[in-house]
């Protein structure tokens, strides 16, 4: 696909603001609207951005060529099937779908339909920028702590593995390409009928342990990650963009003040666009690599459930 792309965002929350300002500050893509079923936080979205509003989803589909869509995730799956049905490309943040079956359905349609479907998984440019993805050894141990504070209606219609953790699952899968294999795993609600903290350990076929400790019940926000190789290892904070290595491989000291360091978001919604266009074989985390994300949380909530 050439020339300008007109750009939609469904969601006109937190996320959906920051997907649409995104867009709104692109080079060859232009913000066209932002759809919402609350019509005022829609129109105030769209004011701001000076773009149209939307809650109409096929007028909406009719004026655009890509959809993000940041909406409540329980809204993802439907929206998605909608979108690509009508022949938009599709960026989903995570998760997916909710279920492995409407997330395989969403993955065969864009396949069917020959369009491109990515997934929300940011941080993958981090890792992109660091230099771990380009890393000559498979991580032997990783562990990692994703706690934050409990914020009524924002991702609360989903467990914290399926807001949060889902995150730290990609970067296991994608650092290790061996399956994972066993899962134990213990959880608590605190707020309602969704898992307000998992925590996880997960073995994988490659003999890769993989523990996690996600938590929305925390005062203030921890993201770390512990990867250790065979020949050292390698520790990261994530809010301070910082890390230590003792492996025998060179990473990026620099990274965060690298494009996709400093702005993830824009790397993925980036990468997506060029997938579009034909520039690139393919957006920074598919949709069939949001569906085994998806696919090993709910194996996770599963298991922390009893």
């Amino acid at each position: 696909m050439s020339g300008e792309l007109k750009a939609g965002v469904v969601g006109a929350g937190v996320f959906g603001g920051y997907h649409a300002n995104k867009y709104a500050s692109l080079d060859g893509v232009r913000l066209v609207g932002v759809l919402d079923a609350d019509a005022a936080r829609a129109g105030a979205l769209a004011d701001k951005l000076g773009v149209a509003a939307f809650t109409d989803i096929e007028a909406f589909l009719a004026e655009v060529d890509v959809v993000t869509i940041a909406s409540p995730a329980s809204t993802h799956a439907e929206v998605a099937r909608r979108a690509l049905n009508a022949g938009r490309h599709v960026y989903v943040e995570k998760p997916l779908a909710l279920t492995y079956a409407d997330g395989r359905a969403l993955v065969d349609l864009a396949r069917e339909k020959g369009l491109v479907l990515a997934a929300g998984h940011q941080e993958r440019a981090i890792f992109k920028a660091m230099g771990l993805l380009d890393a000559p050894e498979t991580p032997i141990r990783l562990e990692a702590v994703r706690r934050s504070s409990y914020y009524p209606g924002r991702g609360t219609d989903v467990s914290c593995m399926l807001d949060m953790g889902i995150h730290d699952l990609d970067l296991a899968m994608v650092l290790n390409p061996s399956m994972p294999m066993s899962i134990k795993a213990l959880g608590r609600t605190e707020h309602g009928p969704k898992l307000d903290e998992v925590t996880t350990e997960i073995g994988f076929v490659d003999g890769m342990d993989f523990t996690l400790d996600c938590s929305r019940l925390d005062e203030g926000r921890v993201r770390t990650m512990r990867i250790v190789y065979p020949s050292g290892e390698v520790t990261l904070d994530f809010m301070a963009k910082s890390f230590s290595n003792t492996t025998r491989f060179p990473l990026n000291p620099d990274y965060a003040e690298s494009p996709d360091g400093k702005d993830p978001l824009g790397a993925s919604v980036g990468a997506f666009l060029d997938a579009v266009r034909g520039r690139a074989e393919r957006p920074l985390v598919t949709g069939d690599e949001g569906l085994d994300a998806l696919d090993l949380a709910l194996r996770v909530e599963k298991a922390a459930k009893g």
